[in-house]
């Protein structure tokens, strides 16, 4: 779902650690900016949280984040979403999030980067994707009835998760449902003993472009180029 072209073990270097807590830092204030500081009542800084101790974020960093996010602090932040649209090489549509303080900044830099990828083309794309809210969560009973409780959640679908998502002895499902019901799906999840590891809004793709493995490189060089990029939030292509 939306970054699923990521190399594996692309941030084992300092410099890709250090960007990830930067950007994990960044999405706990934009969810403590949106929904409040209390992740009982926040599912999508739940799982922000959740991510950030993964990505071995320390509690006191975790702490400063949701306070500075929330207003509690004399730091204020001034983060706005901004989307861009276009084709990385072979016409794989892609749609980039931004978080960013500055948008005359980031704009022709992303711009640039699309340029500077061989094939890359900005350009509407929007209609490969579906706008949606994802939840994605395990649940310690490998045999709970996924689909029953995406029924009563109210989500619209759900799939299982990749294998290496899922601890052992779990089940683990990712549930797709419309924004306004994602912070009630999140919760009625939760209640139902599922353990929430993403609440978020995301771009998913209707179908995904067959490449061979040259040309699968040449869309996995470009969109690493993206996502490395201080700004980008995230990164969602039509590519497996």
């Amino acid at each position: 779902m939306g970054a699923q072209w990521k190399q594996a073990g692309r941030e084992a270097n300092a410099q890709k650690r250090g960007q990830a807590v930067v950007k994990l830092v960044r999405e706990i204030m934009v969810a403590a900016k949106l929904g409040g500081p209390d992740p009982e009542l926040n599912a999508r800084l739940s799982a922000a949280m959740e991510k950030a101790r993964k990505g071995s974020v320390t509690r006191d960093t975790i702490e400063r984040a949701i306070k500075k996010g929330a207003g509690l602090t004399d730091d204020k932040i001034n983060f706005e979403l901004v989307t861009y649209e276009g084709f990385a090489p072979h016409k794989v549509p892609v749609v980039v999030e931004c978080l960013t303080d500055n948008r005359n900044r980031t704009a022709p830099e992303i711009r640039f980067l699309f340029k500077a990828g061989a094939m890359g083309a900005p350009g509407s794309v929007n209609f490969f994707f579906n706008h949606l809210g994802v939840v994605e969560a395990t649940h310690k009973d490998a045999n709970r009835d996924a689909e029953g409780d995406a029924i009563e959640a109210g989500a619209q679908e759900f799939e299982p998760l990749e294998a290496e998502e899922i601890p052992e002895g779990h089940k683990g499902a990712r549930f797709m449902t419309e924004i306004k019901d994602l912070d009630h799906v999140s919760k009625a999840l939760k209640a139902a003993g599922w353990n929430v590891t993403a609440s978020e809004i995301r771009y998913v793709a209707k179908s995904f472009t067959d490449l061979d493995a040259a040309a699968h490189k040449e869309v996995v060089d470009f969109l690493t180029a993206l996502d490395d990029h201080d700004d980008v939030h995230r990164v969602y292509a039509a590519m497996k």
